[in-house]
């Protein structure tokens, strides 16, 4: 019996779904004796304005201090927080009465309170969550950033966080809640994510300061969110408040120990205070409802890191609840209580009003004229890639702990898991950690902390490819390949290659691997030989590697690995024959008779010419489209605003802010060198001492690779500077150019305009910045040309035809925004930091370039993993043969399916999620439905059970209840949940492994399916 699921119905594509398949036992807490959720919410009065107070902590992961200091609370003389006093101080406060409400938002540091608490106390909070007074908002193992991450580490940080939640509190832990307070700027695809996820609202506390003054004048501080454009209303609809101070409690009524406000002094004393401040509290109050369209409205009661003396807030909350209802007896019609944000959602979706909707993002973020948080985009550009990789090695090592099983964790490499590296990637996506808004030192301990993640993975990597290879190698992770060094092939005279593929189909990649020989022999697992060449190791590589290694040259060849699978490359060094030499092509003057009008590198898809006189990119041309574009590229600093006159703010890790629109080249031509091989052909430019680029182009490739090398840059001359590589072109993009919104669907953006609100524009350059996580294009009717990034990048098209983005940063002067510190970036030899990283160029008509764009994206994302070894390793098993290609697909997704997630949830139960990858009306072959067996799909597992999740994997698919929200563009859809998710386009599945054969397998996944 052939059991099959489509992942995606006409026109609508892009969704995801989760799945996976068991059942949470006795550990979790039966809530019969309790009632958690809606149900639990205090009693309001129908006539009254219900003032909800919410007391709340907001507990940064990281940045002043690192995760540990602010879980224990050192280095008091940098920030006084201590989060573990945080939890300490307020549990009892909830145990003493019944009342008192609290909501917690970050997981990891709960987890790591949890786990030093006894059972009588453990016992004791699951009372206070089955009553619903201890309540979990968002639920992640973070609060992620929304600008520089990527939809998949998101997903997977927030599976993280409920997971726990999950398997210590059951259904009373799952938050019904996202709360995204502090993140500098929203996504839209995070609202869809949300949604997804099954969350019933989203509350913001950061939006533009003209966007909220429009939204207080027009009562539109809550509205309906649609998060795609793809999928059918309401899969991806999403109720969205914007909270009225931030997350702070109003001016006046803060009473932690670090504030400085009156506590209300109510005895016969001199300093008794209740009146005024009872009258203060109900003019606030009067104030903040008329910007609401409901009578009941929020106060955030708390702020970074309060609470370690609960008591003080809870006494002055206690008074201020007392005192102001007692004015009821008055002819008073404020009602004050403790509440949450679900108790608050819930008020809000009983009152059965229709919403405005909104359909674009909150980017970019600005809280003042002349202060728009666009810089953070590209802040610490080196954490922003290695947050990057570290994500891809991650789901390397999930794959690989699946495809091996138990011997992927304990093997002859060590015993290890996934888990080290899948939590340091939950820290890295807080809001303070990918962005690169920390401190220094707290941002070496993010980096410290994926490093140690990276090292357990490799034990798992190896563990699993010895059992799946059948031979035990001695498994070398060059992790500085990017600068030519690695010491195993620069010294040995044979190793064997291991390309790995994660994706679920074949794919391509250029292999570079540092060598000191001169001639190689390369065998794919056939024996047959592989075109490969020698070239030497540029300048620029030998200046920034300094002397981390000495190859003289690099091995060049092209590789091909099977879906989900790896294939092996045997490497020989020969004898004789000399590299490629590269030569200087000096500027000269025409010649007649000469070609001197342009120099140019070609394949059999692309020609790119390079004027002569600069050595600066000149043009491109499509040769399979018969396309050809002027372009010309080159590298542009923005001087950072120290503050003026106009306005005192700085540039920073937040803020970008140019003194003017102006850009300075760093250089008005390079001197070029050309490298010319039957693999590869590359030019390469430099700018100064500290900027170069390498335009290459690859046999066989569709785009041109700029390989960038920046930094350190100078700051000799009293200047921090903004670093851009700017395309410019003749294309009539009449201000609009687009971006990716979190490496998934793309979103118009339109110079000097808001869709939402009359824009006032204070900053040219800097307000028209946005966050760029895969690619950014630009376009005519015909045309357009396109940018994929290695990382997270601020871009832009300042002006029309052109294209830009930041690739480095170096300012001299704190934005004060709370970091305290200049980003000055030392880097490894504390000269400034030096960053390389690759822009792909695509050039492609209007109509047909978006189903490659899209895939190459994917690739780059989730790119091969090389694995080396000197080879002839003893077998793993006696008589175990060496299995030199594998693939653990039968056959590979269709081209418009991804393999988001294949990891390990539980020890007999896998998660998996299948997505449909393209949007609406994107691609005429990528958008259309897709059918995968999921029966038959895996090689090296067979599946015995199935039950489809929500997207986190914290709630079967069949309980999803989502409220109902009445949009003001028409009826609200009554789409039963589990009918719209059949549409969405993405599949996750849970399945447990077991012997190939079984053949109960095809008769329980039928009556699940079918």
């Amino acid at each position: 019996m052939t059991a099959s699921l489509a992942t995606a119905a006409g026109a609508s594509a892009m969704g995801l779904r989760s799945g996976l398949g068991f059942l949470m036992g006795a550990a979790l807490v039966a809530a019969a004796a309790a009632t958690c959720g809606y149900q639990s919410c205090p009693v309001t009065k129908p006539d009254m304005l219900n003032v909800h107070l919410i007391p709340h902590t907001h507990d940064d992961v990281g940045w002043l201090k690192t995760v540990d200091q602010y879980f224990f609370g050192v280095r008091n003389d940098i920030q006084h927080a201590g989060v573990q006093y945080i939890l300490d101080s307020v549990i009892p406060q909830l145990l003493a009465d019944p009342s008192k409400r609290f909501i917690y938002v970050e997981v990891v540091f709960f987890a790591r309170w949890w786990g030093l608490q006894t059972e009588a106390m453990r016992q004791a909070v699951r009372q206070l969550v089955a009553e619903g007074r201890l309540e979990f908002v968002n639920g992640g193992w973070c609060m992620n950033d929304e600008a520089a991450v990527h939809y998949n580490p998101v997903i997977d940080q927030m599976s993280l966080g409920l997971h726990f939640l999950k398997e210590a509190f059951g259904e009373c832990g799952r938050p019904r809640v996202a709360w995204h307070i502090d993140p500098f700027g929203h996504s839209r695809e995070q609202a869809s994510l949300f949604a997804q996820m099954g969350y019933d609202g989203f509350f913001v506390g950061r939006i533009d300061y003209q966007d909220k003054a429009q939204r207080e004048a027009l009562r539109e501080m809550e509205q309906l969110w649609r998060g795609s454009g793809s999928l059918p209303p309401p899969a991806a609809d999403l109720f969205t408040g914007v909270l009225p101070n931030g997350y702070n409690p109003p001016m006046s009524l803060c009473w932690d120990q670090i504030c400085s406000d009156n506590p209300i002094v109510d005895d016969d004393s001199d300093e008794n205070n209740v009146e005024s401040i009872v009258a203060y509290f109900l003019g606030t109050a009067a104030a903040q409802a008329k910007h609401y369209r409901t009578n009941h409205i929020v106060m955030t009661m708390g702020s970074d890191f309060q609470y370690e003396n609960a008591l003080l807030w809870y006494k002055n909350m206690d008074k201020l609840i007392k005192h102001v209802n007692a004015k009821q007896l008055n002819g008073s019609r404020v009602n004050v209580l403790y509440s949450t944000p679900s108790c608050y959602l819930w008020e809000l979706n009983k009152a059965n009003i229709s919403w405005t909707v909104k359909y674009d993002d909150f980017f970019p973020y600005a809280d003042g004229p002349h202060q728009f948080w666009t810089g953070y985009f590209t802040s610490r550009p080196a954490l922003k890639r290695y947050e990057r990789l570290s994500n891809n090695f991650l789901q390397v090592c999930n794959q690989l702990e699946v495809l091996a099983g138990a011997q992927a964790n304990v093997g002859p490499y060590g015993n290890a898991s996934s888990s080290v590296l899948r939590q340091a990637m939950g820290v890295a996506q807080h809001h303070d950690a990918v962005t690169g808004t920390a401190k220094q030192h707290v941002t070496n301990d993010y980096a410290k902390q994926l490093s140690t993640g990276w090292d357990a993975c490799e034990v798992v990597v190896s563990n699993a490819l010895t059992s799946i290879v059948g031979s035990k190698e001695n498994f070398i992770y060059c992790t500085y390949l990017n600068i030519s060094v690695c010491l195993l092939t620069e010294v040995a005279s044979t190793f064997m290659v291991i390309v790995y593929n994660p994706l679920a189909r074949p794919v391509g990649w250029n292999v570079r691997l540092p060598v000191n020989g001169s001639h190689y022999s390369v065998l794919d697992p056939s024996g047959q030989a592989v075109l490969n060449e020698v070239i030497p190791v540029s300048n620029f590589t030998r200046a920034v590697r300094h002397d981390r290694g000495d190859a003289v040259n690099e091995l060049v060849f092209q590789a091909s690995a099977p879906p989900l699978g790896y294939t092996t490359y045997s490497v020989s060094r020969l004898p004789g024959k000399e590299p490629a030499r590269s030569r200087l092509l000096k500027r000269l003057p025409h010649q007649p008779g000469a070609d001197q009008l342009s120099w140019s590198i070609q394949n059999e898809h692309l020609r790119v010419l390079v004027d002569p006189k600069t050595g600066l990119l000149k043009e491109i041309q499509n040769l399979d489209k018969n396309i050809s574009l002027p372009v010309s590229q080159n590298f542009f600093w923005y001087n950072a605003s120290a503050g003026n006159e106009e306005n005192s703010q700085a540039s920073g890790a937040y803020i970008f802010r140019p003194d003017t629109s102006q850009t300075f080249p760093i250089a008005k031509g390079a001197q070029v060198h050309h490298v010319k091989t039957q693999v590869v052909e590359e030019l390469y430019q430099n700018f100064s001492a500290w900027c170069s680029q390498v335009v290459r182009l690859y046999a066989g490739q569709a785009y041109v690779e700029l390989e960038w090398t920046v930094g350190p840059i100078p700051i000799h001359d009293g200047l921090g500077k903004e670093i851009i590589s700017r395309f410019e072109t003749d294309l009539q993009t009449a201000g609009r150019f687009y971006t990716d919104s979190n490496g998934r669907e793309i979103l118009e953006r339109r110079r000097n305009y808001r869709a939402t609100w009359n824009l006032s524009q204070t900053e040219p350059v800097a307000g028209n910045y946005y966050p760029v996580n895969s690619r950014i294009y630009i376009k005519d009717q015909k045309v357009q040309l396109t940018v994929l990034t290695d990382r997270s990048q601020g871009g832009s098209s300042v002006f029309d035809g052109s294209l830009e983005l930041m690739v480095h940063r170096r300012l001299l002067h704190d934005d004060s925004r709370g970091v305290g510190e200049p980003l000055l970036e030392p880097g490894d030899f504390h000269h400034g930091l030096v960053v390389r990283g690759r822009h792909l160029i695509l050039l492609d008509t209007a109509e047909s370039s978006a189903e490659q764009h899209r895939l190459w994206a994917q690739q780059e994302f989730m790119a091969p993993q090389l694995v080396l070894a000197p080879g002839q390793g003893p077998p793993y098993q006696p008589g175990q043969d060496n299995v030199k290609e594998f693939s653990a697909l039968h056959q590979a997704l269709p081209s418009n399916v991804h393999l988001l997630t294949l990891a390990q949830w539980e020890p007999d139960s896998v998660l998996i999620r299948l997505e449909h990858q393209f949007e609406r009306g994107e691609s005429a072959n990528g958008s259309m439905p897709a059918v995968v067996n999921l029966l038959n799909l895996f090689s090296s597992f067979n599946i015995i059970t199935v039950q489809e999740m929500n997207l986190a994997a914290n709630q079967k698919l069949e309980d999803v209840n989502r409220l109902i929200w009445q949009p003001a563009e028409g009826k609200s859809s009554t789409l039963n949940v589990a009918t719209v998710t059949d549409w969405m386009g993405h599949i996750c599945c849970y399945k447990r492994k077991m012997a190939s054969g079984d053949q109960k397998t095809h008769k329980s996944l039928g009556n699940t399916l079918c």
